[in-house]
């Protein structure tokens, strides 16, 4: 039986500041040649995205480790409100994780964009957990790529 809780307690939330726009941090996250860059946890990762964005539009994210592993995260989108707002939802699809909801709010500080994301709807801690160590690797690929 799910806890009643499961939307709260199985969720993660990463708060990050860009030197960037919220434009250009946007578009890092809605342009396929742009994701292909950072849109994986780590370096040993080659991306490829795909990406109709619109409400209803669906996306496509193919992670390919070194080692020859292949990790397909699909989803629809709910919401797009450029340059502040995107949501959502992220399956694998190996059925590992099924409609989890991924939100992503932008807003201008000090010359840069402060990205607030929040990953909910995991059927456990342990899912949230894989996430938000795989999140934390793209934040850091996401802030190499926006200054390069």
């Amino acid at each position: 039986m799910a806890s009643p809780n499961r939307g709260l307690e199985n969720s993660l939330r990463i708060t990050r500041f860009f030197q960037a726009t919220r434009e250009k941090v946007f578009e890092a996250w809605t342009r396929p040649e742009q994701m292909s860059r950072w849109c994986a946890p780590s370096d040993e990762y080659s991306t490829i995205a795909e990406v109709d964005l619109r409400i209803g539009g669906r996306y496509r994210i193919e992670m390919t480790h070194a080692s020859g592993s292949v990790h397909t995260a699909v989803g629809e989108y709910r919401e797009v409100a450029p340059p502040e707002r995107l949501v959502y939802t992220w399956s694998w699809e190996d059925g590992a994780v099924k409609d989890s909801l991924v939100t992503v709010e932008l807003r201008e500080l000090d010359g840069g964009a402060e990205l607030t994301l929040v990953h909910e709807q995991f059927a456990d801690a342990e899912q949230s957990a894989k996430h938000e160590q795989g999140w934390t690797g793209c934040f850091n690929r996401l802030e190499a790529a926006l200054a390069g």
